[in-house]
């Protein structure tokens, strides 16, 4: 029986982004990839947080695991995968001026820190966008990058749950 509360699963999976943005809108693209190979486990939930910004405090108390699935300009080539953990995520702010983010991901990560209601693991799968401009859809470039972002967020989910001893399957 996992010792977690059911009603809070311990693992919050978060694809931010905005889809009207071309490769801003990685984050909810990546989640629902995301969620279709955790749709059966119980302590993990994947919420599409879009561009909510500060409104998705509430999501972020009592969890043990937050994995932040987003566009990252990261100085790299379009379509680069990179995962950052812990105070590297909090250290790079995670803002992105050039996005239409209500509140970006900085401040999100800053007002839970200081309300105490940050999770002890904080992780950012971010992809390096090419175009952030008006415009459906993804690049090319970061398109062809999903599954290799699939693959890295679910060694993420798996060494949390591995960590906190939970069990794949109920």
């Amino acid at each position: 029986m996992p010792t977690y509360d059911q009603l809070v699963p311990p693992v919050l999976v978060l694809g931010l982004g905005n889809v009207l943005l071309g490769d801003d809108g990685v984050g909810p693209a990546l989640l629902r990839e995301v969620q279709g190979v955790y749709a059966g486990v119980p302590a993990v939930e994947c919420i599409d947080g879009g561009t909510q910004g500060m409104a998705l405090l509430g999501y972020l108390g009592g969890r043990e695991a937050l994995i932040i699935l987003d566009a990252f300009a990261g100085g790299r080539s379009a379509g680069a995968v990179s995962i950052l953990e812990g105070p590297e995520v909090l250290g790079c702010g995670v803002t992105r001026s050039t996005t239409a983010h209500e509140g970006n991901a900085g401040e999100l990560l800053a007002a839970a820190q200081l309300l105490d209601e940050l999770p002890e693991r904080v992780f950012l799968v971010g992809i390096d966008p090419e175009r952030v401009r008006t415009e459906l859809g993804l690049s090319e470039r970061v398109a062809s990058a999903l599954p290799a972002a699939l693959v890295r967020t679910c060694g993420v989910v798996e060494r949390v749950l591995a960590e906190l001893k939970i069990p794949m399957v109920a």
